[in-house]
C-alpha cells in the first residue's frame, strides 16, 4: 500500500467518523425538537383525535366515566356511557384527573372545525334549552338533580329541590343527561 491510498484511507475514516458523530448530534437534535414539539400539546387535543375510542375519565371528586368518546370541545367532551346505560355524559376537562384509552396522536386547535371550539358554555345552553332533568356531579363528588336553566359567562344555574343553585364551570366534573 502507498503512502498516498493510506493517507486516503485516513481522510476517509475521519470523514465517515465525523459524518457518523454529525448524525448522532442531528439525531439528538430531532429528539429535543419533538420533546419541546410535544410540550405544546394540550388534552383537549389528544380528546379530539380519539372519536369512538372506548375511555376511562377519572375526575376530580373520585367520579369514574366509563364509554365512547363522542365530540369534544375546547374544554369538554361527550361520552356515551357503556351498557346498560347508554346515557350521555358531559365530561368537564379542567376537572380530568386521568384517563385510559386516548390515540397516541393530537390534533391541534386550528386543525379543528369551529364547532369543535366551542366552550362548555356553548354546550350548557344547548342542555338548558332542552330542559331535560340532569344529574350534575361536582369536583368535590357532590350530586344534584335538576333543570339547567341560564348559563352565564363561567357558571350555570340549575333548578332544583329545595331551590335555584349556582355552579361555576370550575366547579363542575361531569353532567349526566
Amino acid at each position: 500500500m502507498t503512502w498516498e491510498s493510506r493517507l486516503f484511507d485516513l481522510f476517509d475514516d475521519l470523514e465517515q467518523q465525523a459524518e457518523g458523530l454529525h448524525r448522532v448530534d442531528l439525531d439528538a437534535e430531532v429528539a429535543e425538537l419533538a420533546r419541546a414539539g410535544y410540550s405544546e400539546v394540550a388534552l383537549a387535543s389528544r380528546f379530539h383525535a380519539s372519536p369512538a375510542h372506548a375511555v376511562e375519565i377519572t375526575l376530580t371528586g373520585g367520579a369514574v366515566v366509563r364509554g365512547e368518546l363522542g365530540r369534544a370541545g375546547r374544554d369538554w367532551c361527550l361520552v356515551a356511557e357503556a351498557q346498560p346505560t347508554g346515557r350521555e355524559v358531559l365530561v368537564s376537562l379542567p376537572a380530568v384527573t386521568a384517563v385510559r384509552g386516548l390515540s397516541t396522536r393530537a390534533v391541534p386547535e386550528a386543525a379543528r372545525p369551529l364547532s369543535a371550539r366551542l366552550g362548555l358554555g356553548s354546550v350548557l345552553r344547548r342542555v338548558a334549552e332542552e330542559a331535560e332533568r340532569v344529574h350534575v356531579v361536582s369536583t368535590d363528588g357532590s350530586r344534584r338533580q335538576g333543570v339547567v336553566q341560564r348559563v352565564g359567562a363561567d357558571f350555570f344555574e340549575l333548578s332544583s329541590e329545595p331551590g335555584l343553585v349556582v355552579v361555576p364551570f370550575v366547579g363542575l366534573a361531569l353532567l349526566r343527561r
